[in-house]
């Protein structure tokens, strides 16, 4: 995979985990929806995580 489709990747995956966030935050404490939007934003953080990680270890060469 190349630098810029990595790139690309990461960005998306920032701005998911940001969407998320924000969404988060305007649910009540008490909403069913709560759970489930942690587990998705942790899944997230995950993938934003690996590929950061990926791109900088392809950036080293």
């Amino acid at each position: 995979m190349s630098i810029r489709n990595l790139a690309q990747d990461l960005y998306k995956a920032q701005k998911k985990v940001e969407k998320l966030e924000k969404e988060l935050s305007e649910l009540d404490l008490s909403s069913p929806k709560r759970s489930q939007l942690e587990k998705e934003l942790e899944t997230a953080r995950q993938e934003k995580n690996q590929l950061k990680a990926l791109l900088e270890k392809t950036k080293q060469g």
